[in-house]
Formats: C-alpha cells, sequence, structure tokens
C-alpha cells in the first residue's frame, strides 16, 4: 500500500510541476517559430508553421498531446535541433550527476568534520569562527561564489579553467579540474547548511543518557563523537540532503551556464531562450522525476542510519 500511495504521489506531483511549467512557458512572448524561419520569414509562413507544430491549438490540447506522448515514453523532438529531446538529454545527464554529486561529497566531506569540531566545545572560539563562515556563505548566492572562484583561482591564479568541459572517458585529470570549481561553488552553501544542521543535533545527542554512561566507561572523546554520537545525530542531515537536492539542481542551473558546462541545467536554459517547449519540458521532467526519487530513497536510508526507525 505504501509503493502504491508513493508511485500516485509521484505521478500527481510530475502532473502538476509539468503542467504549471507548460502553462508558464506559453505566457512567455514569442514562439519557436522565430528561432527557426528567422527574422526575414513572412506573416504567411510563421502561420503556416505554427499549424503544422501545432501552436495554435489551446492550452489544454497541447498538454494533452506532449503528455500522450510521453506516457508512451516518447519526450517529442526538439523544434530548433530537430533531435530527439530524450537523446539530448541522456547526453547532458552524466554532466549534471557528475556535478552534483562533487558537489554532495565536497560538502558533506567537509560538513562533517567541521561539525564534530565545533560540537566538542560548543560556544567557544572555533565554534564562533565557523559560525561567522557559515553565515557569511548562506548569505551569498551562488553565482556570486562562481564568478569570485572564477576571479581568484582561474583569472589570478591560473590554477583552474574558468569555462569548459573535459569528458571523465576523455581524460580523468581534466575532468575533475574542470568540475572542481563549479561544484564547489554549489556546495559552499550546502556545507554550512550541513555544518550547523549536525552541530545542533550532535550536541543535542551528548547531553543524552548513553553518552553519559560511555564517558562513564572510559571511552576516549573521540570515539563517543565519531562511533556513538554521529550515528543518531544524522537524521536531520539525511533529511537536509534530500531536501537540499531541489536547491542544488536550482543551483547546477546557475552554475552550468556560468562555467559554460553542457549539462541539463545549462540545456533548459538554452531552450527557455530558444522557446524550445518539448525540450525545457523534458528537462523539468527529468529533474522532477529525480527529485521525487531522492526524497523516496532518504526514507529508506533513514532506517540504516537509525534501527529504532526500522522496528516501528
Amino acid at each position: 500500500m505504501t509503493v502504491l500511495w508513493r508511485t500516485a504521489r509521484l505521478l500527481l506531483v510530475l502532473l502538476v510541476v509539468t503542467f504549471l511549467s507548460y502553462a508558464l512557458l506559453s505566457l512567455l512572448p514569442g514562439d519557436p517559430v522565430g528561432q527557426i524561419l528567422g527574422g526575414a520569414a513572412t506573416e504567411e509562413a510563421r502561420e503556416r508553421l505554427r499549424a503544422e507544430l501545432g501552436l495554435d491549438d489551446p492550452l489544454l490540447v497541447r498538454y494533452g498531446a506532449w503528455l500522450g506522448a510521453l506516457l508512451t515514453g516518447d519526450f517529442g523532438t526538439s523544434y530548433i535541433t530537430g533531435i530527439p529531446v530524450l537523446e539530448s538529454l541522456a547526453d547532458r545527464l552524466p554532466v549534471t550527476l557528475e556535478l552534483l554529486l562533487a558537489a554532495q561529497a565536497i560538502a558533506l566531506g567537509v560538513a562533517v568534520p567541521v561539525a564534530v569540531a565545533a560540537a566538542r566545545r560548543p560556544g567557544g572560539p572555533l565554534d564562533h569562527a565557523l559560525a561567522a563562515v557559515s553565515f557569511g556563505l548562506l548569505s551569498t548566492p551562488v553565482f556570486v561564489l562562481g564568478v569570485l572562484l572564477i576571479l581568484v583561482f582561474a583569472i589570478r591564479l591560473k590554477l583552474l579553467p574558468a569555462t569548459g568541459w573535459t569528458s571523465i572517458t576523455t581524460d580523468l585529470g581534466w575532468n575533475l579540474t574542470s568540475v572542481l570549481m563549479p561544484a564547489v561553488a554549489i556546495a559552499l552553501p550546502e556545507t554550512a547548511v550541513y555544518s550547523r544542521l549536525l552541530r545542533t543535533d550532535l550536541i543535542s545527542t551528548l547531553a543524552e543518557d548513553h553518552i553519559t554512561l560511555a564517558r562513564a566507561r572510559g571511552l576516549a572523546p573521540r570515539r563517543i563523537l565519531w562511533r556513538h554520537a554521529l550515528r543518531p545525530s544524522a537524521i536531520s542531515l539525511v533529511t537536509a540532503v534530500g531536501l537540499n537536492l531541489g536547491a542544488m539542481i536550482g543551483g547546477a542551473v546557475i552554475v552550468e551556464t556560468l562555467f559554460g558546462l553542457p549539462g541539463v541545467g545549462r540545456f533548459i536554459v538554452d531552450s527557455i531562450f530558444a522557446r524550445d517547449y518539448l525540450a525545457v519540458q523534458g528537462g523539468v521532467v527529468l529533474i522532477s522525476v529525480g527529485y521525487v526519487l531522492v526524497n523516496a530513497a532518504v526514507d529508506l536510508v533513514y532506517t540504516a542510519v537509525d534501527p529504532r526507525i526500522r522496528r516501528a
């Protein structure tokens, strides 16, 4: 029953999100006809192409036709490039997945030890310094962080490329070089969120009875933190990782455009400017499915992190 309910909820979310995105795109001025024919085309040619593409049909009719094709696995064909949308998304998805995984790895790799260090002496100089840095990162937009990283590491120090992408199958070293700055730009605000959240939960866990018992048994403070306090304190962190995936996807749209990465986010932005409705809808479906599936996976991770949830 739970699986059926989650599947129904997923379908409902997809239906609402895709319809709203389709409706918002229809409100934008212009259409793909101008991009296809150019500015010199006659009005008669424009009207004829609109009729061929079905752009003169009512919104619900166009959305229904698109949805019916989607149910058969057909994402449509781009108005501009003539390439199937699913093929274009498949080419760009590995870039976005690598970017998001790298950003999550950097965020968690920095946030966990930082949170543990701050929780060992709450209210101390290190805790206050980390809090100030975290608030600064949270208040800085992703595109500003991206520009600052380009200014420092690409222009001033000339250590990393400002734009461009190298596939992991072409050259692993250059691939890591090209993904590092974009991933750091996305990861920095998430690092602040994760570290502050885990620090608060660790402080609360360290005040519980089983931690007091562990101290009475003479266990080392380091072992108590990493072995006995970290795991039960990670529930909120797991939740934040799942929920912040949506924010990371939004950041990926900006970062991919800023750093010139050929990912799904940049594909959606380019398609919006070109009024390529089918391409935008395909990207929205892909992101929506990924977001909902990740949050469903978070529920399963809960049981691995805290066995009490599994028994309940």
